[in-house]
């Protein structure tokens, strides 16, 4: 088992500008000399942390998240949550990734700013929260935020009778006048953008006076199994949640209970440590893998096959050993289109041509990925075309060079499974892995030594 960079004293996971120790300027991706065979954990999921962040602070009772993931984005959420009143302590626990935290929720005031970093969770999620606040609350973020699509949450909220000032801009920064309640009621929204708004308005739903009969609009609704995520967290707690038909969901009015809950290891980031094991021809074992759960990333277990691995199963542990080759591949990755980034480079290792579609929305993540991955691969030697709604990826053999990460914790991911099997890959900016797992470069390095 690998150890965790959590337990040396000059690590610190709230640190933003951390890398998990790694160094400043361009980070040379290790390019092992025999194959990847490791087993190791995980920290917890970002995507389950955030939301039982903000369910806990909206509750009638006390709520303990054991094992939450440490890292940029949590700590956002955490400290977003205290600006509005939330007491947030930390208690020791079990996990080696860092302490326990109780949630004791307390009446919400306004009055503050809240700075969304690059966290599409917190801008999305906190704005409903934040009209459930006292008085007026202010968001704003990173640079690359202010870019990301606001208007819809911006239009939620004031279709709900919330006032909210953004001049006009439809994106970051904006103030949400929070007057201690929202109505509610029936709700048409266009989430063919991000999943996220529909998330953020259903955590907060059943503390609305009326709860919520929201409806999706659009012609597409990416990444389902995260609004699955968030009907099966509020239904934890007690939250009567309904889809009576395809893009509807209707959340009571009620209360919201307390709950002591460990949290999932994250399952997206362990694709770029199951995908190391097919580059370099060896075996990589995650342990503590749930038996069920509704991360999209389970479904590396059904898509790494397709690329020509074997991947087993034995209690919690789930391995992945390498095939003979790495065959291309058909995908449609609608529904989990934050694995794109890892599984395109893989395809861009492959022996045959790929087309993986169902990927447009990630043009707002946080670059437009789409772009990004075409422009970095190309510039190593590779043949990757942009489709309006996904990639074509064909053969080519690759040199090294620089791989820009945009600012994005799946692109720097990305570079440094290209680098498992091109030598000098350099990657800038490895530290803003720290927004989803801090420990990346450390373990990483830990794999390939």
């Amino acid at each position: 088992m690998l150890t965790s960079p959590y337990s040396r004293p000059e690590f610190d996971p709230y640190d933003d500008s951390s890398g998990a120790g790694a160094p400043e300027g361009d980070w040379k991706a290790p390019t092992p000399s025999t194959p990847v065979n490791a087993t190791l954990s995980l920290p917890g999921s970002k995507s389950l942390t955030n939301r039982e962040l903000v369910l806990a602070a909206l509750a009638d009772s006390p709520s303990r998240l054991r094992a939450p993931l440490h890292s940029r984005d949590s700590k956002l959420m955490v400290e977003a949550l205290r600006s509005l009143g939330t007491t947030i302590t930390e208690v020791a626990g079990d996990s080696p990734y860092g302490p326990d935290w109780v949630i004791t929720p307390a009446e919400l005031v306004g009055s503050t700013t809240i700075d969304c970093g690059l966290a599409g969770t917190v801008m999305r999620f906190m704005p409903p929260v934040a009209a459930l606040a006292l008085g007026p609350t202010t968001f704003d973020g990173d640079a690359a935020a202010r870019r990301r699509p606001m208007a819809t949450t911006i239009s939620s909220l004031r279709a709900l009778g919330v006032d909210v000032a953004d001049e006009g801009r439809g994106a970051l920064p904006f103030t949400v006048h929070g007057s201690g309640s929202v109505a509610g009621g029936e709700l048409t929204i266009d989430a063919s953008s991000s999943s996220q708004f529909v998330s953020g308005l259903l955590l907060a739903a059943a503390r609305f006076e009326g709860g919520l009969d929201l409806r999706h609009s659009g012609e597409r609704l990416p990444s389902i199994p995260h609004i699955e995520m968030t009907i099966d967290v509020l239904r934890e707690r007690g939250v009567t949640v309904s889809s009576p038909e395809v893009g509807r969901w209707v959340v009571e009015p009620g209360p919201i209970a307390g709950r002591d809950i460990a949290i999932e290891p994250d399952l997206s980031n362990a694709a770029p440590f199951l995908i190391a094991a097919i580059v370099t021809g060896g075996s990589v074992t995650i342990t503590g893998w749930p038996a069920t759960t509704t991360q999209v990333g389970n479904d590396l277990i059904d898509l790494l096959p397709r690329f020509g691995a074997n991947v087993t199963r034995d209690g919690d542990a789930v391995t992945v050993t390498a095939g003979e080759r790495i065959t291309g591949v058909e995908l449609d990755l609608t529904t989990g289109g934050e694995l794109a980034p890892n599984l395109v480079v893989l395809a861009a290792l492959a022996d045959g041509p790929s087309t993986i579609t169902g990927i447009g929305h990630i043009r707002h993540h946080e670059t437009d990925r789409l772009a990004a991955l075409a422009t970095e691969i190309n510039k190593l030697g590779g043949k990757v075309t942009e489709l309006e709604d996904g990639l074509h990826i064909e053969p080519a053999e690759l040199h090294s060079g620089q791989w820009l990460s945009y600012e994005d914790h799946r692109m720097a991911t990305s570079g440094a499974i290209i680098g498992l099997r091109v030598p000098g890959v350099e990657i800038e900016n490895i530290s803003c892995t720290s927004k989803t797992l801090p420990e990346f470069a450390a373990l990483w390095l830990d794999i390939t030594a």
